[in-house]
């Protein structure tokens, strides 16, 4: 069983007071109040799959390995060292020694092959405790073997390249096998792992609590505890960071971002992830099967406008499927399509689609989407100054999927789209392959295919030399943004406002929130 935090009663009232009365709100001292955007739907991290969830997650957990802080580079974590088989098929890691869970378990390769067979054996005695919608990320592990008590191996069935920055993912993160045991499938409300901070209580619609963890193997943190408040409208989180009642605003709204820029008690934190936001294009049927069409609402489309307008400077243009974040990746010869609107004009007349009339699905919101009703707006703007009709329908999220991820044909030209992934594989195998179309079960729905394109991506995922995979990203990058299968329009930078009296806090590329070395004066 977790301990009783003898200090847990007068923060989560200082939190309930922040609560009822935010003009008077003050924050405790030396904890951290952070105003997340909702409520955890669970703190399993093999269940979970929303970043809210996994900012909690990663600082309750550790992984085999981690991202190097403000990069996603791998460094070690829970594994101090690997090595990887010359055939891409092994991968042993040694463990570090000495490490306990927060619930007194000794952290050691059972765990390990305890964490993943729960995952990925459906014969597995906890297996019940999920579903685990993720387990994709690790669907090429043949098998988890304890070499020792601090050796573990791991056999793949293919080369698999994406696999050390799956296991930094929150979906790698280690669980405790004694208290799976004890908790079950109620294990998310009670979680248990290695990590800086330790779970403490969750009162529901109110606040995640987790105190210091003293006994952390990477030095304890500065901070005694941090509150997690799930504050669901964005209004409101502003007005709790302006009362006082957080000390940490996630998401703020782009209306707001100049107001804290501008008042020396607030500091904004931004940094660029792994997003894209983009327009897919039916490239199966109707005008945008052919490729001038699609490079010319490329052209027609004002995308520093949007950036600079809608999103006020929130992103940045995007020029392809694989995000800047991904710096080692990233093909930085290619450059977004200018705002060029007589060339749009004059590709559209080449291929005979001037006053073509496109259909546009729009979504009210949803996941890294980004004010979708205004961008949808301006973008229809755009490719009528052009001579583009284009009818906009608007979905709620959910029913917007169910529109979308079938695919487009049939339904509609075009269709708002964004992710956030944690390798530049991700995105591109899912969306861009041929073997990738709706009913082969991937999220291809634009239809866009192109050989070399599927070559390279195959290539990509079972090359293990890191320049080598890079090189071969960098073709797909300039093959897709000559083939235009997309509208490619923005790369988020998410932000954060912190008040003036947190020091060393910073924003992740993987859009991670790391509290380990964060300290409030």
């Amino acid at each position: 069983m977790i301990r009783k935090w003898t200090g847990l009663a007068p923060l989560l009232l200082a939190t309930a007071l922040a609560l009822v009365a935010p003009v008077a709100a003050q924050t405790p001292p030396n904890v951290l109040v952070v105003g997340q955007i909702a409520e955890p739907a669970s703190l399993d991290p093999q269940v979970s799959t929303a970043a809210n969830d996994f900012r909690i997650d990663v600082n309750i957990y550790d992984g085999l390995v981690r991202n190097k802080p403000g990069t996603l580079e791998i460094e070690p974590s829970l594994a101090t060292d690997w090595t990887i088989s010359d055939d891409g098929l092994t991968y042993t890691f040694n463990l570090r020694p000495d490490v306990t869970f927060h619930d007194g378990t000794p952290f050691n390769a059972e765990a390990v092959k305890f964490t993943f067979d729960r995952m990925l054996k459906e014969d597995h005695p906890y297996a019940s405790t999920g579903p685990f919608p993720l387990s994709f990320f690790f669907s090429s592990v043949a098998s988890v073997d304890v070499v020792d008590d601090l050796t573990v191996k791991f056999t793949l069935s293919e080369p698999y390249a994406p696999f050390m920055s799956n296991l930094a993912s929150p979906t790698g993160l280690i669980v405790s096998p004694t208290a799976v045991a004890e908790y079950g499938a109620d294990y998310g409300r009670h979680p248990v792992g290695t990590g800086a901070f330790k779970f403490e209580e969750w009162q529901s619609n109110t606040s995640v609590v987790a105190s210091r963890n003293d006994a952390y193997w990477d030095g304890a943190p500065s901070l005694e505890a941090v509150i997690f408040r799930p504050i669901t409208d964005a209004n409101t989180r502003v007005a709790e960071m302006l009362s006082g009642g957080i000390d940490v605003l996630l998401e703020t709204p782009p209306d707001n971002i100049a107001q804290f820029r501008d008042d020396a008690n607030y500091q904004v934190k931004e940094t660029a992830g792994p997003h894209v936001w983009y327009v897919m294009l039916n490239a199966k049927d109707g005008p945008f099967a052919d490729k001038r069409v699609r490079q010319a609402v490329n052209y027609a489309v004002n995308k520093q406008s949007l950036v600079d307008n809608v999103l006020q400077g929130t992103a940045d243009v995007s020029a392809g499927p694989i995000p800047p974040a991904f710096n080692w990746a990233y093909n930085d010869q290619v450059q977004p399509y200018p705002y060029d609107p007589e060339k749009a004009k004059a590709l559209l007349a080449d291929a005979g689609a001037e006053g073509a009339t496109l259909t546009f699905l729009v979504t009210e919101g949803g996941s890294g989407m980004l004010d979708p009703v205004p961008m949808g707006t301006a973008i229809q703007a755009d490719l009528a100054a052009v001579g583009l009709k284009v009818e906009i329908k608007t979905y709620e999220w959910n029913t917007f999927l169910s529109e979308v991820n079938p695919g487009l044909e049939g339904k509609a030209d075009m269709a708002e789209m964004a992710w956030m992934t944690s390798d530049p594989d991700t995105l591109p195998f899912l969306t861009l392959r041929t073997a990738a179309f709706p009913a082969e079960g991937g999220f291809n729905s634009s239809y866009y295919s192109n050989p070399e394109v599927d070559s390279l991506l195959d290539q990509a995922r079972a090359a293990t030399d890191p320049a080598v995979r890079a090189d071969l990203y960098k073709q797909v990058q300039t093959i897709t943004h000559d083939d235009a299968p997309w509208l490619f329009v923005a790369n988020w930078k998410q932000n954060a406002v912190v008040t003036a009296a947190v020091s060393d806090f910073d924003l992740q590329p993987d859009f991670s929130l790391i509290l380990r070395d964060v300290t409030k004066n």
